[in-house]
């Protein structure tokens, strides 16, 4: 699971837009679920896009696949898409918010032409929907 810029502040940060539950909450839940599942999880959140990228790296030989909210690095970043493609991993993208329900510059991903599926508008459940389908995704594959 990677969390992008700015959601280490989930659930302080325009709770209206993002509700009130924490980051540390659904790492839990993701914990949870994915033992639930039989799958190992392990979470990394960073407001730098080279300290995601150096995850990748490091995370990317020894993992199946990626769970990813990269926040706002979403519509402005080349770099995260480039790390994510060179995994060569399945990756489901995560959005708490919906982002065609905001302002205009929100409504491109440089990410989801390339993901194995995307989830948004759900609030945190999102979260353990995206990661249902990587598994599932997982499981489809054979990994």
């Amino acid at each position: 699971m990677i969390h992008g810029p700015n959601l280490g502040s989930l659930g302080r940060r325009e709770p209206q837009l993002y509700g009130s539950v924490t980051l540390e909450e659904v790492d839990r839940r993701l914990a949870e679920l994915a033992q639930t599942l039989g799958l190992e999880l392990e979470s990394f959140q960073s407001n730098h896009e080279g300290a995601l990228v150096d995850f990748l790296e490091r995370a990317g030989p020894s993992t199946d696949g990626f769970l990813v909210n990269p926040g706002g690095l979403t519509h402005t970043s080349v770099v995260l898409r480039d790390a994510l493609l060179a995994t060569a991993r399945p990756f489901v993208e995560v959005h708490v918010s919906n982002p065609h329900a905001r302002e205009p510059f929100r409504h491109k991903s440089f990410l989801s032409d390339a993901a194995a599926g995307v989830v948004y508008g759900f609030g945190w459940q999102g979260y353990l929907l995206g990661l249902r389908g990587l598994a599932a995704r997982l499981s489809a594959d054979g990994s």
